[in-house]
């Protein structure tokens, strides 16, 4: 029997870091480094997710055959990064010393980091930017041939690829190049919306339905899409080439107002203009999109990079009719880029086989009921332990009503997306629901939507949808006679972005809401990321235990242990106002 290939993917040095490692071209484990350290987009070389896939393999660093790094870092730097500084000099000198400091102690001695904190000495390949994020989408589509789009905030001077795959083959066939950027665009937009850049973009497009697309001529100055996809971005608005901020008082006479402040008011004109930019972002992919399947004749669409998780524009995409199936990256955004650059190794290094469509992404570390027995023993907090039948009886039952559930089961998700292993659950026909989570679980803006589950079987019952959505990377509208049924899941436009569950996918999950269903004839639930803001999703059972007592959840489930908040002691319970001042608000 010959020995195991083990491929090592990585991402980090910008945001959002991760680590991938295949064995014989399938992944056995991927995590973001987020999760470990607890730090939000910890962009750190992840070494705790390395040493926890390597723990879940039963190898060492020495099985490793190959290491695989997302992008060329010195195409970046010396190319594109150092060009662009001298372009703009001396509007850029602040810039470039930070970026000279940073890259000379950190990212341009990737291999001396890696030898140095990981102990490996073999070979270290690197993939470019995109064609990472192409490659972690085509190769796990299962599609023998397909279009591929990529689109993000940029690589090395890539912002949107066009490519296409066909067998063990991906070539990346038109670029944009920095700075003309869609996802840049973007981030700008977030920026002047007073939201974190690089973490805040869902926001944005959380906030586009309250408002109405007034402001589509100003962006039409801000950018110019061409019929065959390529856009040009007006570069006089925005100062992220140069400056340490996104936009300056250009912009702010354009829409004529100033930048909103983080955590001030809300107003009409900012929920207008998330609307515009929603709406040109969709024009855009559209273009886009239309032009790939041109140049690039296929059914099929591959999606991945940041703007890729722009789950609106995707449903417009797919109700374009442009391809019979779209497969999006449920990592699409940096951290994707390990799982693209391993199976990148696999195929071009290895000449390794294809596998069919991935199943699941519930990729991670995962906790057995005898290790969170023994974490709450230590603890000294009293909960229950049922058999797996009585517990799906139970928690459907405690499901019905106000009750919000920590759903803490099996093997971590990989990507931003809690799908059912690390989420916090709740019944969708309450209404009330909405606010409580938002409020008094999450801490964060009310304005923001709930993602539905559905048993995949039911989903056109309840949403204008014909196939699966496995990772909440499509938005469709709510049928018109749902719409008050589940009313928590529906967003002020009457959509919602929509994970579909089947069996096979994720056994316990989808038995939970089949309960559920039969008790309530309602095969919908809330589902939303295991964590408050400011926060990772939670890893451990450290982390569901302090999610916990520290907000007004009603009831943890952590595998068959279930523990209820008014057990709890009340000198370990806090009141989650005091809790709100514990992490910093975006």
């Amino acid at each position: 029997m010959s020995k195991p290939v083990f491929i090592l993917g990585l991402s980090c040095y910008y945001h959002d870091s991760g680590a991938v490692l295949l064995k014989d071209g399938k992944v056995i484990f991927a995590a973001q480094e987020e999760r470990y350290t607890r730090k939000k987009q910890d962009d750190r070389l992840p070494v705790s997710a390395i040493n926890k896939a390597l723990e879940y393999a039963g190898i060492t660093m020495g099985d490793i055959a190959a290491i695989g790094f997302y992008e060329k870092p010195f195409l970046k730097f010396f190319d594109r990064i150092l060009t662009t500084y001298f372009k703009t000099w001396p509007l850029g000198l602040r810039q470039y010393q930070m970026a000279m400091q940073e890259w000379m102690h950190t990212k341009l001695w990737i291999p001396q980091h890696i030898e140095k904190d990981l102990g490996y000495k073999g070979e270290i390949f690197y993939v470019p930017h995109h064609e990472s994020h192409a490659a972690s989408s085509f190769y796990c589509s299962g599609f023998e041939d397909s279009c591929i789009v990529t689109v993000d905030g940029v690589g090395e001077w890539a912002t949107t690829t066009i490519g296409y795959g066909k067998g063990k083959h991906l070539d990346l066939k038109k670029e944009i190049h920095f700075p003309h950027s869609l996802g840049l665009l973007y981030s700008a937009i977030t920026y002047y919306l007073g939201f974190k850049v690089n973490s805040a973009e869902y926001k944005v497009m959380g906030l586009a339905p309250y408002g109405e697309p007034k402001y589509i001529d100003q962006f039409r100055e801000l950018i110019t899409i061409k019929p065959d996809g390529s856009f040009k971005l007006n570069m006089k608005y925005f100062t992220y080439e140069w400056g340490l901020k996104m936009t300056g008082k250009r912009i702010e006479k354009l829409f004529g107002q100033p930048t909103r402040k983080g955590e001030s008011e809300l107003t009409q004109f900012h929920k207008d203009i998330a609307a515009s930019l929603q709406k040109i972002t969709e024009e855009a992919m559209l273009a886009i999109c239309k032009h790939a399947k041109e140049i690039c004749p296929s059914e099929n669409l591959c999606l991945a990079g940041g703007v890729a998780l722009n789950c609106v524009a995707n449903g417009e995409i797919l109700r374009s009719g442009l391809f019979k199936d779209i497969f999006i990256q449920p990592a699409s955004g940096d951290a994707g880029g390990a799982l693209g650059v391993a199976l990148s190794i696999w195929h071009k290094k290895f000449d390794g086989d294809r596998f069919p469509r991935i199943n699941d992404v519930y990729w991670g570390t995962e906790y057995s009921d005898d290790e969170v027995e023994a974490f709450l023993k230590k603890e000294d907090l009293p909960y229950q332990k049922l058999d797996d039948a009585s517990i799906i009886d139970r928690v459907s039952s405690l499901l019905e009503g106000e009750n919000v559930i920590g759903w803490f089961q099996g093997r971590m998700e990989f990507g931003p997306r809690a799908l059912g292993n690390r989420s916090i659950i709740a019944d969708a026909r309450n209404k009330e629901n909405w606010q409580k989570v938002n409020l008094k679980i999450k801490f964060r803006e009310s304005f923001r939507p709930f993602a539905p589950t559905v048993l995949e079987e039911n989903v056109h019952e309840y949403f204008d949808l014909d196939r699966e959505s496995p990772y909440m990377l499509l938005v469709a509208d709510v049928q018109p006679d749902k719409c008050a049924v589940i009313p928590a899941v529906t967003h002020v436009d009457d959509s919602a972005r929509i994970q579909t569950i089947s069996e096979t996918q994720n056994p316990k999950y989808y038995n939970l809401i089949k309960a559920f269903r039969e008790k309530t004839d309602c095969a919908v639930i809330i589902n939303t990321s295991f964590n408050v803001r400011g926060e990772p999703i939670v890893e451990s059972p450290k982390d569901a235990l302090n999610c916990f007592l520290n907000t007004h959840m009603d009831y943890l489930v952590m595998g068959n242990i279930l523990m209820e908040k008014t057990k709890m002691p009340a000198d370990r319970v806090l009141q989650s106002d005091d809790y709100l001042q514990k992490f910093e608000l975006d």
